[in-house]
């Protein structure tokens, strides 16, 4: 395997067992859970005072593996093009973790792991879960590694929901925080989209309401689920230029429902590879978890929840996110001003829509390159 100078090589994934029994997680539902095993990966070398610690926080269908390359792998981690050294997040310079969240289906507990009390998968007896919950078992990692505050907690999408909890719940361990192409809490729009995906897995015949662990998988809902959420991950004007109405097969057009054009061969491969590496009721609980996430729920106002956070914050959007357009980061970005916190707001020029965070943005790892420097500054001169 050929790798690139700045990758961070081959890694492995680790995996700490927590909340045993009588000391369980006990959920923002009230129920209890554990024990718990938390996968995650870590790149670069902790300093002697842990100071310069990073927090990764995933995408909905993210995992622990955001940079480098297993043994055998053919493709690096998820977020390669900003995580390694001397790249925006270097890995020469700081101790970067990042976990698979509760709930995941990716060596953190989730609804395909073994229930202790039964012996069988959980499947549909695993409790609901929350952003909260999931921040709950990522410092119990933080925790287990030594470290007392974090330079940086930094996530997209979902990953940018469980930055947000993590400032607000612990603001005495969090130094700075960078957001990316998400919202405080979803949109009736947002919402409406995750459930026609759920329903399409639920539909699915194999789905057998959760129970189908040893059996055959619901793989055309679950597909299907996945070709939903790609297109709103993709802007119109990147189909276009990508896809446009070419033909697979200009000999054979309209004859039946095969797929005609390329675009729909595309979204074919998106959901039959995504089945092969994701499991739908994770995708159920997980988009569920989204969905309820909403900031200012238990303090009235978003003003009022952020009041107590301590945190620098970098807040990115993208101009051709339609699923997180750059209005909804504006009113986090107002309230953290009311409050007189420190924010920096970048709103980058793209054609790639939802999906600008993942790829490589020459934009993107400038301003998080300089704002995590100035950041790491800051902390040693607190020091």
């Amino acid at each position: 395997m050929i790798m690139d100078e700045n990758t961070c090589g081959v890694v492995e994934t680790q995996s700490l067992t927590c909340f045993n029994p009588p000391h369980e997680l006990t959920l923002k539902s009230g129920q209890t859970l554990g024990p718990l095993t938390v996968a995650y990966e870590t790149y670069g070398t902790l300093n002697t005072d842990k100071s310069n610690a990073i927090l990764i926080c995933h995408a909905l269908t993210g995992d622990a593996h955001a940079a480098g390359f297993h043994e055998g792998d053919k493709k690096p981690g998820w977020w390669d093009t900003m995580v390694g050294p001397g790249k925006a997040i270097d890995t020469e310079k700081y101790f970067v973790i990042c976990s698979n969240v509760l709930g995941g289906c990716k060596g953190t507990t989730g609804p395909a792991s073994t229930n202790p009390k039964t012996g069988k998968p959980y499947g549909l007896s695993f409790p609901v879960i929350t952003i909260k919950d999931m921040v709950q078992v990522q410092k119990t990692l933080i925790d287990y590694l030594g470290i007392p505050k974090l330079l940086n907690v930094i996530g997209g999408s979902m990953g940018g929901l469980q930055a947000m909890k993590w400032a607000v719940l612990y603001p005495e361990m969090v130094h700075s925080s960078v957001i990316i192409a998400t919202s405080y809490r979803h949109s009736a729009q947002q919402i409406a989209l995750h459930e026609v995906g759920r329903q399409a897995i639920m539909s699915d015949p194999d789905w057998a309401d959760g129970d189908y662990y040893g059996k055959t998988v619901p793989k055309r809902g679950l597909a299907v689920a996945r070709m939903i959420g790609h297109i709103t991950y993709m802007s119109e004007k990147s189909m276009d230029e990508k896809f446009g109405r070419r033909l697979i097969d200009k000999e054979k057009v309209g004859y039946d429902f095969s797929a005609d054009f390329e675009v729909q061969n595309y979204l074919k491969y998106r959901g039959d590879s995504f089945v092969e590496r994701f499991d739908a009721n994770s995708y159920l609980y997980l988009t569920k978890a989204v969905d309820y996430f909403d900031l200012p729920q238990d303090s009235g106002s978003l003003e009022k929840a952020l009041e107590g956070v301590r945190s620098k914050f970098l807040v990115i959007s993208f101009t051709s996110d339609w699923l997180y357009p750059s209005h909804q980061l504006r009113s986090f970005v107002t309230a953290l001003k009311v409050n007189d916190h420190e924010v920096t707001n970048v709103v980058i020029k793209t054609d790639y829509g939802h999906d600008a965070f993942l790829i490589k943005n020459d934009r993107q790892e400038l301003v998080v390159s300089h704002f995590l420097k100035r950041m790491q500054k800051e902390m040693n001169h607190e020091r």
